[in-house]
């Protein structure tokens, strides 16, 4: 599985941005897609993670009235949704997939999308 992410850029602080990631091969309904990210001087975190197959939905506090995750099926393609930008939401962010269902853990995820930098600007 191949994962390709686009999407990123510049935004000024409360505005929005939707990330893209598509993925090659099948994926399966027992499969999540996950999104994180790494700020700068930062480790890696979870932003949030959707179950293929249900369509639901896990966040971070940091995500949850603010970030949206979905997915088209058909399309092989998981959406993050970003509104009410904060300059702390600046990162490089991933999508990555995870064979063994939702988890909030990077270590969990066997597939990564290359980053794609999100800068949200004062």
């Amino acid at each position: 599985v191949q994962l390709q992410a686009s999407g990123g850029g510049l935004v000024q602080a409360g505005g929005s941005l939707r990330l893209s990631c598509a993925a090659s091969g099948r994926i399966f309904s027992s499969h999540a897609m996950g999104w994180f990210r790494q700020g700068p001087g930062k480790e890696r975190e979870f932003v949030g993670t959707i179950r293929w197959g249900a369509g639901t939905t896990i966040y971070a506090d940091s995500a949850k009235g603010r970030f949206t995750i979905s997915r088209h099926k058909a399309e092989n393609t998981v959406y993050l949704q970003m509104s009410r930008l904060k300059t702390e939401d600046t990162a490089v962010y991933y999508c990555a997939m995870c064979p063994r269902g939702a988890s909030g853990y990077d270590r969990e995820y066997d597939y990564w999308g290359q980053g794609i930098l999100v800068t949200v600007s004062s």
